[in-house]
């Protein structure tokens, strides 16, 4: 960054020079033995890296970039300009940059911009360092452990500017615009600290040149201070749109914020997520043959077993799946099974091996899942993850007892209205503008996006078109009965 930036400044000032001689009536201007033209040099430039190879390399490329600039500055002016012996060059710090006070490295006041790109960390897999960075960072955000690693830097910049009117811009993952990372962390940024965005560049997929490169959805963030009367810039593959607002979820219009929910404040029935079995697939049959095969050879267990689905299965359910539900078996029915009673102890084996305490505690009760959360018949099920390409969240009636895993969220008590009102553009646009994402997957959150959907208030006549409308399109669906929900929807 640091490079780059040096060489556009660089190269906009030669074309400033190229200008005034070119308009010269003179080849060469004599501005004096004193006289430098040059008024962007890399010692305006000031860096924090952690890893001192890097940090090497930094200062090596700038006084490459450096000397190659000067090069052809020489050839407008005309003249010959300073560059050896090098100059002593120590404004890139080696240096943890959440730990270290940027003060120690330039006072704020004398910035113009600050940029770059933070590491790229996902809650889950912040090392413990890292999760003490951000406890260090965030002292006074309570809610800071559901942040992705690079939101600490937004933080570290606006306490270490402290209503400075610098600009500055980020390189980041785009989960800090979706779901409920808004609420955390924009919220106390817009209201308390007075800031906003002045630009925003949307999604984009950002490649490593690394030989073993990974790709990261990323955003490029500019903020700074909040004044009045500026336009703002929404970036879509590189095609501006100026607008008067960016809110946090890069949308050109008011500042809103939605906060999770643990009811619905909808007066909706309550949405719940499937079973969680921590079974090591002791419990599941794969396909079909799985689970004719284990029934053949232990046919009391037949009465145990469900259909069961995972997300994946519910969209494309070209082979049936199957699962062993224990919780009403007694000790004398699961010690007669010796296939099943197998299973239930290389369960019991498994969660004990287990290091999270959650998952060990469980060894002592190993024919039941650790979450046993079943529907009843007629529920709604709609899954976690859905395909940002699809224009609606593909949502089955289940119409028989199964199971269902924690990849989907299920509601009892269902009817064709609430089937019409969440399969609406409405509820969709909803779910598409709020939710967080796995990738550029939505993932929907029931105290995020089901809890907090605010239903109109509904006539009778609104009411029943909207269950002709659902009754229309189960009705639809029944035309393909070889057809999945994935390929129906797609």
């Amino acid at each position: 960054f640091l490079t780059e930036t040096f060489i556009s400044l660089r190269k906009l000032e030669n074309k400033i020079l190229l200008a005034l001689y070119t308009e010269s009536a003179s080849a060469m201007l004599d501005f004096g033995d004193e006289f430098t033209p040059v008024k962007v040099n890399i010692h305006q430039f000031y860096g924090i890296e952690i890893n001192d190879f890097a940090v090497s390399v930094a200062k090596t490329a700038l006084w490459i970039a450096e000397y190659q600039m000067l090069e052809e500055t020489q050839s407008i002016v005309n003249r010959s300009l300073d560059f050896l012996p090098l100059k002593s060059y120590s404004n890139i710090v080696e240096s943890n940059a959440l730990r270290i006070d940027w003060k120690e490295v330039i006072a704020p006041e004398k910035l113009n911009y600050i940029m770059g790109n933070p590491p790229f960390v996902s809650t889950k897999k912040q090392t413990l360092s890292q999760k003490d960075d951000m406890a260090k960072v965030f002292f006074n955000n309570p809610k800071y452990k559901k942040l992705d690693y690079v939101a600490s830097w937004y933080k570290k910049t606006i306490d270490y500017l402290n209503n400075n009117f610098t600009k500055c811009a980020f390189v980041s993952t785009n989960s800090i615009v979706q779901g409920e990372m808004v609420d955390i962390l924009w919220k106390q940024f817009f209201e308390e600290y007075n800031y906003d965005f002045d630009f925003i560049h949307k999604s984009f997929k950002w490649n490593s040149e690394a030989k073993n490169k990974a790709s990261v959805i990323v955003v490029i963030i500019g903020f700074s201070k909040k004044s009045f009367g500026k336009k703002k810039i929404i970036y879509t593959d590189n095609i501006p749109l100026l607008c008067n607002n960016i809110n946090p979820y890069i949308m050109d219009a008011p500042n809103v914020f939605i906060s999770k929910s643990q009811i619905p404040l909808n007066e909706l029935p309550p949405m719940t997520k499937g079973s969680q079995l921590i079974d090591d697939g002791n419990y599941v049959f794969n396909t079909e043959a799985e689970y004719l095969d284990f029934i053949n050879k232990e046919p009391k267990a037949k009465k145990f077993i469900k259909k069961y689905y995972n997300a994946h299965n519910l969209l494309n359910e070209k082979e049936s799946m199957y699962a062993l539900y224990l919780e009403d078996a007694t000790p004398q029915e699961l010690t007669s099974m010796k296939h099943v009673f197998k299973r239930v102890m290389n369960v019991k084996t498994f969660r004990a091996s287990s290091s999270a305490k959650s998952v060990n505690i469980l060894k002592d009760t190993p024919s039941k899942y650790f979450i046993s959360n079943l529907p009843k018949i007629n529920a709604l099920a709609i899954p976690v993850v859905s395909s940002e390409k699809r224009k609606y969240i593909p949502i089955q009636i289940v119409k028989e007892n199964v199971i269902l895993t924690n990849a989907i969220n299920f509601i009892n008590n269902s009817s064709l209205y609430l089937f019409g009102l969440l399969m609406s553009n409405v509820h969709n646009n909803w779910m598409k503008t709020f939710a967080g994402r796995l990738k550029n997957d939505y993932r929907y959150s029931k105290d995020l996006i089901y809890n907090t959907f605010p239903v109109p208030n509904l006539t009778e006549i609104q009411k029943e078109k909207i269950e002709c409308t659902a009754q229309n399109i189960i009705d639809v669906r029944e035309l393909f009965p070889d057809s999945s929900l994935s390929s129906l929807y797609n």
